[in-house]
């Protein structure tokens, strides 16, 4: 895929065009079959040659994300919702980690599944629905997005069975099938799309490596450390050729969609999160036990019950345990979880193979983040040991 930015390379939206549609483009500029690029002075997008709606959005998302921290506005890819008490919280986290899923809470309503905007006044909603992957899906497990594909839903490279029923253990069309819908669709939507500052800031990660705990709760720096760093593994019916996890980190948890330097939102979180004393946490949706191929995927009820402890306070109430490597404060103990998966090195039969594996990953991330020292503010000293 060619993905031209109006801050790094120029390129004409009439130039884009012309690259996809000459014979010579493949070989001389390197392009795959998708171009999509942006021009911010004009406000025009061109996208070529995808079967992807999420396109369309994300290209607007990625002129926002450019306009918007000259507001002083922090433009965010997360999910949010809002308690019965008006506490809003934030969920960020690339696709796959879970945040539509996690978003979409019975008891709590939802303001947005995937952008959203962060201002003096509080966060909205940028979208007017919702854009789930059903890659898997069933009632029992996600029932929320499930009954929302009804009238007025749109599916998106989903194979129909012979009763024209959708078929969403069958992946062989493609594993990123998607669904469109209204955001009223969720019974209990926050009508409002709106809320006042959050209370809670969750970053989401699926670690493939499984030496994350299931929740770690952050002090700032931290908080801003991930925050940048972005770390998750990508994940079947993510993207194109991802047939199995794989490790990667995503600035911001939305790099692709950056048009600024990724220092320049975390200055905007910081500033948030101080002036709003929002708390933050690191939960992991990925596999516990062992990586990929040995442990087994965190289950949703597990996630749940950590997701549920820091949004009724309750977490703030633990023994918490500072992790040797990462240096995150762990529970010891949480409502509805195993103490075994809540330190992630109980999990493990081979506890010199969880080290190892725990090193490495503590490298990955100090080998990724020295591209991010070199601006006014170096978090480096919040990473890993």
């Amino acid at each position: 895929m060619l993905r031209a930015s109006f801050t790094r390379t120029r390129v004409s939206t009439s130039t884009l065009a012309q690259r996809y549609f000459s014979a010579e483009s493949a070989s001389t500029y390197n392009v795959a079959k998708t171009i999509t690029g942006s021009d911010a002075c004009s406000t025009v997008a061109v996208i070529l040659g995808t079967w992807y709606g999420g396109e369309n959005k994300k290209g607007i998302f990625s002129l926002m994300n450019y306009w918007l921290p000259m507001e002083g506005i922090m433009p965010m890819h997360c999910s949010s919702n809002v308690g019965k008490d008006g506490e809003s919280a934030l969920f960020f986290g690339l696709s796959g980690t879970g945040k539509t899923t996690l978003s979409a809470d019975p008891d709590r309503a939802l303001i947005g599944d995937d952008e959203h905007g962060w201002d003096k006044d509080g966060v909205f909603n940028f979208e007017g629905g919702c854009y789930a992957k059903t890659i898997n899906l069933t009632e029992q497990t996600e029932p929320e997005i499930y009954r929302a594909i009804t009238t007025d839903a749109m599916l998106e490279n989903v194979v129909l069975k012979d009763d024209n029923k959708p078929d969403y253990f069958d992946v062989s069309k493609t594993q990123n099938g998607r669904v469109s819908y209204p955001i009223f669709h969720i019974p209990g939507y926050h009508e409002e799309q709106m809320a006042k500052h959050p209370k809670d800031v969750i970053f989401l990660t699926c670690d493939a490596y499984g030496v994350l705990p299931p929740v770690s709760k952050l002090t700032s720096g931290q908080a801003l450390y991930q925050f940048v760093s972005g770390y998750t593994s990508k994940v079947a019916g993510t993207e194109r050729g991802i047939t199995e996890p794989t490790a990667t980190f995503s600035a911001c948890f939305g790099a692709a969609f950056l048009t600024l330097h990724p220092t320049r939102y975390a200055e905007l979180l910081q500033e948030k999160l101080e002036e709003h004393g929002s708390n933050a946490y690191l939960v992991n949706t990925g596999w516990s036990g062992g990586g990929n191929g040995v442990g087994e995927r965190m289950s949703i009820k597990d996630t749940r019950a950590c997701i549920n402890a820091i949004l009724n306070g309750s977490i703030q109430e633990c023994d918490f345990e500072t992790d040797e490597i990462f240096g995150f404060a762990t529970p010891k103990t949480l409502k509805g979880v195993d103490s075994k998966v809540l330190n992630p090195v109980n999990a493990w039969e081979d506890k010199e193979a969880f080290k190892a594996s725990a090193q490495k990953l503590a490298g990955m991330y100090k080998e990724n983040f020295k591209q991010y020292t070199d601006g006014p503010n170096d978090y480096t000293k919040f990473g890993p040991n």
